[in-house]
């Protein structure tokens, strides 16, 4: 099992930025597929982006062109680099890989 420790979240105006990272132990880091999820108030926990081991990005529709993810596997961390963020981005923003969850990161986007 992995465990998962995020930062980073907070609040930011509509327009601005963030950068959430993800320690990540208990595994071999560099052999894990990392990936972002986040979950808005009565809504359910949707798909980000995704890391591969090997580097391999892919991104919901609505991160692509704003939202970057990387990775630096001798830190163990994983990163959400979010840009121009909106209102509609807002929740608690959840690192996993393999079958585990951190304990999430809320992120707040005013208008």
């Amino acid at each position: 099992q992995v465990q998962l420790v995020e930062s980073g979240g907070g609040l930011v105006q509509a327009g601005g930025s963030l950068r959430l990272s993800c320690v990540a132990s208990g595994r071999i880091f560099s052999f894990c597929n990392m990936g972002w999820f986040r979950q808005a108030p009565g809504k359910q926990r949707e798909l980000v982006a995704t890391i591969t081991r090997v580097g391999v990005t892919n991104y919901a529709e609505s991160a692509k062109g704003r939202f970057t993810i990387s990775r630096d596997n001798a830190k163990n961390t994983v990163y959400l680099q979010m840009n121009s963020l909106k209102p509609e981005d807002t929740g608690v923003y959840y690192c996993w890989s393999w079958d585990s969850w951190g304990q999430g990161t809320q992120v707040t986007v005013s208008s």
